[in-house]
């Protein structure tokens, strides 16, 4: 195939070099950057010229956290992500109900409740859902994916009853006074009662991957993750052909034998698929007052901090899978007591594996990482990946749940000052993908009333790109092959509207996607 040659707009390429006036991509990787003149001689009579008209093209993004497969399985539930209240949710199920025409005794199932955001500030429970019905299962998952609600029949169908225990790292809701279940279920607990609904046919599996991976690629997003991976989701990707490149993650404590069962996805490529190593989860989050925290939470009872998942003896042998199979490990830690915990049980594993080589693991989330941590996580090559848009969408319920704790989340700046790479992700499907608006969050830290939490840990929009481009490129050890535009690396590209370092930092999120290239192919276009 002839190459193509684009210019007359910022090419932005993230690398020394900021600007070049013109870049030629070939068999789908970067060929040369120079002048228009030049690249015309080296590329022939042949290639086609695009001209960028003065928009900007840099390099694709690179999502370093998110759920792929478990964001296509949502795009089947009813949408919650808006309701304002009881009332709308109740509204919005029975309608989905009704135009999916969903068979007798099929689960009715939401996705995307906030009970932050909801008129009754609280969560729903099994009283209000068997408003909806009592003879068909009813689920709906909050915004975090990390609790939610049913009603009593989807309880009856699980067998959660008076008697049942709560699980280790979870909780089951009690109608208060009692031992009865009031439908709120949260971590664990949840998540076991969840894999009761009965997952769609294969082809339509399929059909929902597609679209969830043509939402990455709406948002410029080329490399997508697909981090607490067990067989079914392998499998769904491994048989679904795919556009981007996907990594993913093996959940470790519930598919510990992925990896070797795949060895040729192993850190390798086939058909856009690899495996990358192991993910684990040792709390919860802070807005559902989960999160794991070395201080309590504010006006908390009894002095609660949230609770771990795993002990340390459980978490040290976690790692030492990771160490003694060589992959990287990527671990939730929302709280600072999770990330404690992290980091203290890899420094004693490494003691035992003094020749370890440098496996980059990363603590997702990182959200009330303290300074002193980041430095011991500088001394073991840990990379934080910032969820930095909770400043924005759960910035004052963080000040409500931590105080003046909320106001250093996400310390993107003190990782910089210590010359620790991060990377930023939306753990999609709790967010969309927008990395536009990640960025406009790590620049400006302001929350939905215009609160900024915490000015000092403000970024510039070149550092906070540098979050989702080069660092997460480093982070999946492809800083060789993507995250910036230089002769010889992938040809995935992106397309926007105006270039985010000239533009103000509150309409970052505003500048539009116009096109999204991967491997030097044109795979989404705004119409």
């Amino acid at each position: 195939m002839p190459g193509v040659l684009y210019h007359n707009g910022d090419i932005l390429t993230m690398e020394l070099q900021l600007y070049v006036q013109a870049v030629l991509i070939e068999g789908g990787r970067i060929r040369a950057v120079g002048t228009k003149q030049q690249l015309e001689a080296i590329g022939g009579p042949d290639i086609e010229t695009v001209d960028l008209q003065g928009r900007t093209l840099m390099p694709a993004f690179i999502d370093a956290h998110s759920h792929l497969t478990a964001y296509a399985s949502t795009l089947a539930f009813a949408d919650l992500s808006q309701a304002k209240s009881f009332a709308q949710i109740k509204k919005i199920l029975l309608d989905f109900q009704k135009e999916q025409g969903l068979k007798k005794g099929a689960w009715l199932v939401g996705f995307g409740y906030d009970h932050n955001q909801l008129a009754e500030h609280v969560h729903p429970d099994k009283a209000f859902l068997n408003t909806i019905s009592a003879d068909v299962p009813v689920l709906i998952t909050h915004k975090s994916g990390h609790m939610g609600a049913v009603n009593q029949r989807a309880l009856e169908i699980a067998g959660i009853r008076a008697g049942t225990p709560d699980p280790e790292g979870g909780q089951i809701g009690r109608v208060e006074g009692s031992r009865e279940p009031n439908g709120y279920l949260e971590e664990k607990a949840f998540m076991a009662l969840a894999t009761h609904i009965p997952a769609p046919d294969r082809e339509e599996q399929k059909a929902l991957l597609q679209r969830a991976e043509r939402e990455y690629l709406k948002y410029g997003v080329t490399t997508v993750q697909d981090g607490l991976l067990q067989e079914q989701g392998f499998a769904l990707l491994r048989d679904t052909p795919l556009t981007v490149d996907v990594i993913g993650f093996a959940d470790l404590n519930q598919c510990p034998k992925l990896l070797s069962d795949h060895p040729e996805y192993r850190m390798a490529y086939r058909e856009h698929l690899k495996l990358g190593g192991y993910k684990i989860i040792l709390d919860g989050s802070p807005q559902g007052r989960t999160a794991w925290m070395s201080e309590p939470y504010e006006d908390a009872p009894a002095g609660y901090r949230g609770y771990p998942v795993y002990s340390d003896v459980q978490v040290a042998g976690m790692i030492e899978a990771a160490l003694q199979d060589r992959v990287q490990l990527l671990a939730h830690c929302n709280g600072d007591a999770a990330a404690e915990q992290l980091i203290s049980c890899y420094e004693r594993a490494l003691m035992s594996h003094p020749d370890a080589p440098d496996l980059r693991p990363v603590m997702i989330h990182a959200q009330t990482v303290r300074r002193d941590q980041l430095a011991r996580m500088k001394r073991l090559h840990m990379i934080p990946s910032f969820f930095i848009a909770h400043t924005l969408y759960w910035g004052d319920v963080h000040c409500k749940n931590l105080g003046k704790r909320a106001y250093a989340i996400s310390p993107a700046r003190s990782a910089l000052a210590l010359d620790l790479p991060y990377t930023f992700h939306q753990d999609t499907p709790v967010l969309s993908p927008d990395m536009l608006r990640t960025v406009q969050c790590a620049v400006t830290r302001t929350t939905r009333s215009g609160v900024v939490l915490g000015r000092e840990e403000c970024i510039s929009p070149l550092e906070a790109l540098r979050g989702v481009t080069v660092n997460a490129a480093y982070q999946y050890f492809e800083e060789g092959e993507k995250g910036s535009i230089r002769v010889g690396k992938r040809a995935d590209l992106v397309i926007l509207s105006a270039n985010p370092l000239k533009t103000p930092a509150r309409e970052i999120g505003e500048i539009e996607v116009l096109a999204t290239i991967k491997d030097g192919i044109v795979c989404y276009q705004k119409g």
